[in-house]
């Protein structure tokens, strides 16, 4: 027969504390493991920028070879006029000639005394400072089918060599006239304005296609309204590049 007085003893629940204490903690590792591998994902991610994100410097430095292997740059030209009126007279004689001389000036810049103690990068402006030599002209170059010539003539040009003589002063003055002209503050602002956006594209361009955001300003060492201030402060490619060394 069987003993219906004998009860088996019960299985032990676990406390529901401890249950929850684990859970809890199991929670906890899991959250700082992923913070873990999103800070480590994190510094991987900048290590890698760093090297890999190209270097304002080391780009500039690369345009500015090409623009000296260019040698000379030329951005700018005009064609002027001169006109000028000689006169000679002998014996009582006289005569003039009036010689009508146009001419083409081109201004160019000599890329191939450019330094990389010219090029300055400004880190807290991001900007990339260009300093040019002088503007040079090149001419006047005549055009000597358009040049036209208006005398008095008379005795005096048939009886000696004045004309010779007059045609001679006639094109020392229109050359000297043609470079006057050429000087004149206007085509030189032109000239300028031209060659600094020239200038500034070339380096704008390899820039902005390595993904660097930058502003490039260019002047002229006899540039009469340049402020070497800012200059002052910046870094020049010579010694960011010789300090990287």
């Amino acid at each position: 027969m069987a003993d219906h007085g004998v009860n088996e003893p019960a299985t032990p629940e676990p406390p529901r504390g401890s249950t929850g204490s684990f859970l809890g903690k199991a929670a906890g590792v899991i959250v700082l493991l992923g913070l873990a591998v999103l800070i480590g994902l994190w510094g991987v991610q900048r290590y890698v920028e760093r090297k890999l994100s190209p270097d304002p410097t080391t780009v500039a430095s690369a345009s500015l070879q090409g623009l000296r292997e260019q040698n000379r740059l030329s951005a700018f030209a005009a064609r002027f006029v001169a006109v000028s009126t000689s006169r000679q007279s002998q014996l009582g004689l006289s005569t003039e000639k009036t010689l009508i001389m146009p001419g083409l000036v081109r201004y160019e810049v000599d890329l191939g005394k450019l330094t990389q103690r010219d090029v300055a990068w400004d880190a807290a402006t991001r900007t990339l400072l260009v300093r040019l030599p002088p503007i040079e002209l090149d001419g006047p170059q005549v055009d000597l089918t358009a040049i036209r010539e208006y005398g008095s003539g008379g005795i005096l040009s048939r009886l000696t060599d004045a004309d010779t003589a007059l045609d001679a002063a006639n094109r020392r003055a229109g050359q000297a006239e043609l470079v006057r002209q050429a000087r004149d503050a206007t085509p030189m602002k032109l000239a300028r304005d031209a060659t600094r956006r020239a200038v500034e594209n070339s380096f704008v361009m390899p820039l902005r296609a390595a993904g660097i955001d930058a502003t490039v300003k260019v002047s002229f060492v006899d540039d009469p309204t340049a402020s070497t201030e800012r200059w002052d402060e910046s870094r020049s490619l010579a010694e960011v590049l010789g300090n990287a060394r």
